[in-house]
């Protein structure tokens, strides 16, 4: 594992690598988020002028629902750098790497998963069982723009945190990749769990997290930057979220949804299957394209 890149990371955070405070990070950044959060959720209500106008919002599948909720996402980024800055002296740019390298890294990364993508959707089956169409094309066209900055935001708020700052600030304190690779990406995979939406197949949709954690951790490990791990979530994303989503929350700006029953393993295995191996077919092409 050809990890030295890494040391662009970590060593901002060695400056402040207290276990304390760490831990307090993830708190204050936790806070900030919620606090933004129901500030937000207030002032939904307040403008629609119904109490239970954001709750539907989070719940519901309309691309203004689902809109609103990956809005959301910019409080985890502003949780996250408060966090960075008031406990460990740390601004935007040590979380992202250099930014040559970043925009680098991530243009190249994200050439190489778009001509998988591609090269993939060409393949058969042309026809998939259980495929709806979701929205008009002209009307997810104009709303493409949008759509892919929303998923950017949502992306880059997830790397920003797991793997900007919590896994650099764990590397800083421990050596082991086990530990600093590990335990960030368990953690964003019980985060994905939901008994609510997925029933008995939220471990599985939680597994299949913690494995595209690790695969994020370790390009940014390789690579010393977000962008990699930034562009193989976006690339991912946006595929799950607008061209072919799971119909229910946050299938608003799908082009095609899915109807299957999620809450069946039985169901959701064969789908995950196929996701794990090209989330595996994802993370080779860009280490080919980045050479690391």
């Amino acid at each position: 594992m050809r990890y030295a890149p890494y040391e662009t990371l970590i060593t901002p955070a060695r400056a402040r690598p207290e276990l304390w405070r760490i831990a307090a990070g993830v708190i204050v950044a936790l806070v900030v988020y919620v606090l933004l959060l129901m500030s937000y959720g207030l002032s939904i209500d307040r403008i629609s002028g119904a109490p239970d106008t954001f709750v539907e919002m989070i719940d519901g599948s309309s691309p203004a629902d689902t809109m609103g909720f990956l809005l959301t996402f910019l409080f985890m980024i502003a949780g996250t750098l408060t966090a960075a800055i008031l406990l460990h002296g740390r601004g935007l740019l040590s979380l992202l790497g250099p930014l040559p390298y970043f925009a680098r890294d991530g243009l190249r990364a994200m050439a190489a998963l778009i001509a998988l993508y591609a090269v993939v959707t060409l393949l058969p089956p042309y026809v998939m069982e259980d495929l709806t169409p979701n929205l008009e094309v002209s009307a997810w066209l104009i709303l493409l723009p949008i759509s892919l900055t929303l998923v950017l935001i949502q992306v880059s708020a997830e790397e920003i945190f797991f793997r900007g700052y919590l896994q650099s600030q764990l590397a800083a304190r421990f050596a082991s990749p086990v530990i600093w690779i590990v335990l960030p990406s368990v953690l964003f995979g019980a985060l994905h769990y939901s008994s609510a939406d997925y029933g008995d197949a939220a471990w599985l949709v939680a597994l299949w997290a913690t494995a595209f954690g690790i695969f994020a951790a370790d390009l940014t490990a390789r690579t010393g930057t977000l962008g990699p791990a930034i562009a193989l979530h976006f690339v991912n994303n946006v595929s799950a979220l607008l061209f072919m989503s799971l119909d229910g929350p946050l299938s608003g700006l799908a082009l095609y949804t899915l109807q299957i029953d999620v809450n069946d393993p039985q169901v959701i295995m064969p789908l995950l299957w196929v996701d794990a191996t090209m989330m595996v077919v994802s993370w080779i092409a860009v280490r080919l394209a980045l050479r690391v």
